[in-house]
């Protein structure tokens, strides 16, 4: 996109002022045709005959009147300034308070255009005052953002002598704001500041032009074009993956193959889950360095900060632009900070808290970090880190601001790099683009296309592909001799950010699965979570009464059961945390929060810790969802939020109530004598222990909490390993009647197993549940009343006395063709066995429907 004077300036203003959240966007002013004026002399001498003298005559930077600033800078029409109406108040029943703005200024039909709420000189916007009213002791800034979402008048003003802020709080939306401080606008090198706040709130912008053209339009229109962020930057991710697994193909053939031999040869998919979380750990750091919760000591900034090797990088690039491929200090350097992240670090006055969690753990993938004969690192070349950070940091040429993204945004963006497989190429292959806009590139061996017979070619390519060539290229790809001609042939369809040149054989690459081949991520944006959310909670809300105490908010049990990126759950977490805080209130039970957190923030990490629960089959979308709660959740001196108990990995269609687990049947549910006992102390073992970590408070102590919940893991591991043997025999055999001979020697094996002690027939039944997690077509079952025995309240029957309060989330859909084809065989009779009223040609989000009812 091309840069010109107008883009400079709107980038140096958003630069200095630094909004939060996404509150306008390039695009939207240049449609909007919004010019500023880097130098506004006259409307600089007007701001500045309006300020108040010192002795000296120089102006103090304190507006004496918003009114003033208003119609003597902005040149509002006063004679629509005024009062608020009566419609502009909501009460707020929790703290018995009416809230109501200082003024409003109407549009030329009497209609409401902008609130305008003052606030006393030397207030801090985000900062609830000092001393403590018997109302709602929130900041000035949170009372107007509730104002205008309660009211539906999205746009408002927040003034104080100090300070201008600009705020978008549309209903269902993230709220963004904008502060401009009076001290800057009135020194010369601010006068850009001032032009861009009469740029969007002077009379023209405010009555003038065409719709999109006026304030209102801009501010919704940036929102629209979020969309198009969206699918770009899911574009620019994939394409860093790629960079990475290119750049650690460059490391590992630096030293013969010798750092990934051991890898590739166990799973390579440890390579691909390896690569992916890199991407998390930089996403992760990008946000938190935007939100201003990583230090600000130049210790960090400087030598450590992802976005200050993102600029030496590209220094590095302008001045030795043929060596960076030979040149490797940037791979080391995120090493080091990643490691600091998760262990923590301090030194003059930089401090970073052990944050823990396994996102960052240097012992989850070791080939990250292996060390060689030298004692040296991955020789991961720094062109290869700057590749990626572009990836990420940069969108048509603009540097993107984390600080604009909502987490559910960050979570999309990241599902279109799930789903793919690390294979090692058989022969030169290169990428093929994705028929479906959302669909993923699928790599393909050239010398087996060039195998097939000449007429077939077209055809093996759609049915491996989707796609397929016609015209001049059909007749190239029929008369194609060579690999080299394949790629002629083939040129409109290679996708050369990809695969630039053909893999060479040996090399790893990666493949879609069938079902991400065809599918992608969609961002599901806060104005569809937020209502379907309210709708679900509404009427478990309505249950509690109209005063709930905290326990009873905390004591509430939602669940996703195909999670994904986890948009739903950060949803649910802000709502609930809402609700906490108001019990807190009305029932004086409120907690002090520490001085990196306020109420709302401590609310949301305690109802992610206790309420939330969610499940996925793909477990590197499990890692996301706890990425997107940990960035919603996220306070600077805090460790991570404990999420490992509550959102776990497994397929929530395929798996056993806990009296089936004790008949070793997946129909019949009559315990096994020997069984039940056993499984019943052990169920309530591990209950026990799970209880104190949904118990535990603020800042405890992560390795604790981990510790744990690996006790209460280890007395439920009998129950889990029974009922994945017993879902093992159910798919691994097609008759009924094999099924039962099946059956009857697992029991047998149990029987001598529980009663001997025997580990070698252990490891017999353990080896038949890994073949089912270890196909082709893997599947992990998922025992709901094992894993979240609290939510079930399972009596001394095994039964269960309760469940979760509400289930909410966005099946995936698939039809019986998709079904069968993407999953391991016998699935669709599986899905007949436990729903008696599946036909085998319903949709698989009706199974979905049919099966949180027994949850």
């Amino acid at each position: 996109m091309m840069d010109t004077p107008l883009r400079r300036a709107h980038r140096e203003w958003i630069g200095n002022v630094q909004p939060e959240g996404l509150l306008v966007s390039l695009p939207a002013l240049e449609l909007a045709q919004a010019s500023i004026d880097r130098n506004p002399i006259e409307l600089h001498h007007a701001f500045l005959d309006l300020l108040p003298r010192d002795r000296q005559n120089d102006p103090i930077p304190q507006l004496p009147s918003f009114s003033q600033f208003a119609e003597r800078v902005l040149k509002w029409p006063m004679e629509y300034y005024g009062p608020p109406p009566e419609s502009l108040h909501t009460y707020l029943e929790t703290y018995r308070e009416d809230l109501r703005p200082s003024a409003a200024l109407l549009d030329l039909d009497g209609n409401v255009l902008l609130v305008v709420d003052e606030a006393p000189g030397g207030a801090d916007f985000d900062a609830p005052p000092k001393i403590e009213s018997r109302g709602w002791n929130a900041s000035p800034y949170a009372r107007l953002e509730r104002l205008l979402r309660e009211t539906g008048h999205p746009v408002g003003v927040l003034a104080s002598p100090e300070a201008i802020r600009l705020i978008y709080a549309p209903k269902g939306e993230s709220s963004a704001h904008a502060t401009f401080k009076v001290s800057e606008m009135a020194t010369v090198q601010g006068r850009i500041l001032l032009g861009a706040l009469h740029m969007l709130l002077g009379s023209e912008r405010l009555y003038g032009g065409r719709p999109h053209e006026r304030l209102h339009g801009i501010l919704r229109k940036s929102r629209e074009f979020q969309n198009d962020v969206s699918t770009k930057l899911s574009q620019q991710v994939l394409e860093a993956l790629y960079a990475l697994l290119h750049g650690f193909q460059e490391a590992d053939d630096y030293v013969h193959g010798a750092l990934l031999k051991e890898t590739l040869a166990k799973d390579p998919n440890e390579v691909y889950g390896g690569l992916l979380t890199v991407l998390m750990r930089l996403v992760f750091l990008l946000y938190a360095e935007d939100r201003g919760l990583m230090p600000d000591d130049p210790i960090y900034t400087e030598n450590y900060s992802v976005g200050k090797l993102f600029e030496q990088l590209r220094e590095d690039q302008q001045r030795y632009p043929e060596q960076m491929s030979r040149r490797y200090g940037a791979w080391s350097r995120l090493l080091a900070l990643f490691r600091m992240i998760y262990g923590g670090a301090r030194h003059g006055k930089m401090r970073i808290p052990a944050r823990h969690g396994y996102l960052f753990d240097p012992a989850r993938y070791p080939f990250l970090s292996a060390r060689d004969a030298h004692g040296e690192v991955p020789h991961v070349p720094d062109g290869t880190i700057l590749e990626v950070l572009q990836r990420l940091l940069m969108l048509d040429e603009e540097r993107l601001s984390y600080r604009a993204l909502d987490v559910e945004q960050i979570g999309s963006v990241y599902e279109a790099v799930m789903g793919f497989e690390l294979h090692v190429a058989d022969g030169p292959s290169i990428a093929i683009r994705a028929k479906k806009r959302h669909g993923a590139p699928v790599t393909v061996n050239l010398e087996k296309l060039l195998r097939t017979p000449a007429g077939d070619r077209n055809k093996w390519l759609k049915q491996n592909t989707d796609q397929e060539v016609t015209g001049a290229a059909l007749s190239a790809l029929k008369n194609a001799e060579t690999v080299e001609d394949l790629q002629a042939a083939l040129k409109n369809k290679i996708h050369v950010e990809l695969t630039p040149v053909a893999v060479r054989v040996g090399a790893m690459v990666f493949q879609p699965s069938p079902e991400r081949r065809r599918s992608g991520s969609h961002y599901t944006p806060r104005a569809l979570t937020k209502p379907i959310v309210e709708g679900a909670l509404a009427p478990v809300l309505k249950e509690l009464g109209p005063d709930p105490r905290p326990e009873q908010i905390l004591a509430l049990k939602v669940c996703d059961p195909a999670m994904g990126s986890g948009a739903f759950l950060v949803e649910s977490c802000r709502q609930l945390g809402e609700k906490l805080v108001e019990a807190w209130r009305r029932h004086g039970d409120r907690p002090v929060p520490a001085p990196d957190e306020d109420e709302i923030l401590l609310a949301q990490r305690t109802i992610a810790q206790r309420c939330l629960y969610g499940v996925d089959k793909n477990p590197m979308a499990v890692d996301l969802a706890k990425l997107s709660l940990w960035l919603a959740t996220l306070a600077k001196d805090h460790p991570f939020t404990f999420l490992n108990h509550t959102l776990k990995h497994g397929d929530s269609l395929v798996g056993l109530s806990a009296r089936k687990i004790a008949s070793v049947d997946w129909a019949a549910e009559e315990p096994l004598i020997f069984l039940e006992e056993d499984l019943r102390h052990r169920i309530r073992d591990g209950l026990r222990a799970r209880t104190e970590i949904l118990d535990a408070p603020d800042f405890a102590d992560y390795d604790s909490l981990d510790q744990k919940l690996r006790g209460a893991d280890r007395q439920l591991e009998l129950a889990r390993m029974v009922g994945d043997a017993a879902c093992a025999v159910f798919f691994r055999h097609q008759k009924p009647k094999a099924r039962a001979e099946a059956q009857g020697e697992l029991i047998g094996r149990l029987q001598e197993y529980l009663k001997e002690k025997n580990d070698a027939v252990g490891a017999e039944i353990e080896a038949e549940r890994n073949l089912l997690k270890a196909s082709e077509k893997p599947v992990a079952p998922f025992h709901w009343e094992i894993e979240f025995p609290e939510v079930f309240g399972l009596n001394d029957a095994l039964k269960p006395t309760r469940g979760f309060d509400a289930i909410i989330g966005n099946p995936p859909f698939a039809g019986r063709d998709t079904l069968i084809k993407g999953n391991y065989k016998n699935y669709l009779p599986w899905l007949q066995t436990q729903n008696v009223e599946a036909h085998g040609n319903s949709d698989l989000a009706l199974e979905f429907a049919r099966s949180v009812y027994a949850l």
